[in-house]
């Protein structure tokens, strides 16, 4: 009987868990998954020692015995202490598995079938890391939304919050996206939208409002246009930073709610990156945690 391995994509806004019982290639070809399983989130940096635990804890009641192998693949996984505290969290629950924790942005790669590459991802926040046919790695951005988060969903709603200031403040009537922020967020005037802004700065909270804002840009809004052109920039410079590292013919992932949903910017953010054939960077299209499965099953046959 094949083992029993669990993956896990811990994102800033949720958490995706699966357990696979049989080989299944990360393709996608048929095998046997008991549990499909989406949480809140897991990660530390968001919700502290405690509501992580709590989360693994429910997973670890649903998924049930038998888990030879853990991978997890965490957003802000980035220090050998926050790795070791997620490790020893899940080492808790899953006792006796082989236990790896491993930044978000490896999941994706594998997720895509390939040991060399590069990844971009823009969801909450964002962040391009790639790795080599000679297991040389790169990384750009990925700093959280105080230090970071280019063309993130965050970063696009704050340009939009931004946008209702300068209107307020050259004395013009909002504009169709900042009307539609504003009745988004129950706001009286840009004043009042920026102190909800400071008021609740959590980054998952705003950057569920990027789609509104994408949206306008689809429909031609000056504003929104604006801001996307912005974030598609940012996301392509990460991208661009670690191909030129680690060499310009590593094939380019995108992943990320942002730029898996948002058709118009991945678009862009393609063209910008390979302007002579924009079709060789690609989506993922199937799930990261599909890769930490595949990742939990090299623990085991290591």
């Amino acid at each position: 009987m094949t083992p029993a391995v669990l993956g896990l994509h811990i994102g800033g806004s949720k958490t995706h868990a699966v357990r696979s019982d049989e080989a299944q290639q990360v393709s996608g070809s048929p095998g046997s998954v008991a549990d499909e399983i989406t949480e809140t989130s897991a990660n530390l940096s968001s919700v502290g020692h405690q509501g992580a635990d709590a989360v693994l804890r429910r997973i670890a009641a649903r998924v049930g015995r038998g888990v030879q192998a853990v991978c997890a693949g965490a957003a802000g996984a980035d220090t050998p202490a926050s790795r070791a505290v997620l490790s020893a969290l899940l080492m808790e629950h899953f006792p006796g598995a082989k236990v790896d924790v491993v930044h978000d942005t490896r999941i994706v790669l594998a997720a895509a079938g390939l040991d060399a590459g590069a990844v971009l991802v823009a969801g909450t926040g964002s962040v391009a890391w790639g790795r080599n046919a000679d297991g040389r790695e790169a990384r750009s951005g990925g700093y959280g939304y105080l230090l970071g988060d280019e063309g993130s969903g965050y970063s696009v709603v704050r340009d939009a919050v931004r946008e209702a200031l300068r209107e307020h403040y050259a004395g013009l009537e909002p504009g169709i996206l900042v009307r539609a922020l504003m009745e988004a967020t129950a706001s009286a005037d840009a004043l009042q939208l920026m102190d909800f802004f400071y008021a609740k700065p959590e980054p998952d909270h705003w950057a569920s409002l990027a789609p509104l804002v994408l949206e306008f840009a689809s429909e031609g809004d000056p504003a929104a246009v604006r801001i996307q052109a912005e974030a598609a920039h940012s996301l392509a410079t990460l991208a661009r930073q670690v191909l030129g590292e680690l060499g310009l013919d590593l094939p380019l992932v995108m992943a990320g709610g942002l730029l898996v949903n948002q058709t118009q910017l991945a678009g862009a953010v393609a063209r910008k990156v390979s302007l002579e054939d924009p079709s060789s960077v690609r989506i993922l299209t199937q799930a990261p945690v599909h890769g930490a499965v595949e990742l939990a099953r090299q623990l085991i046959r290591s």
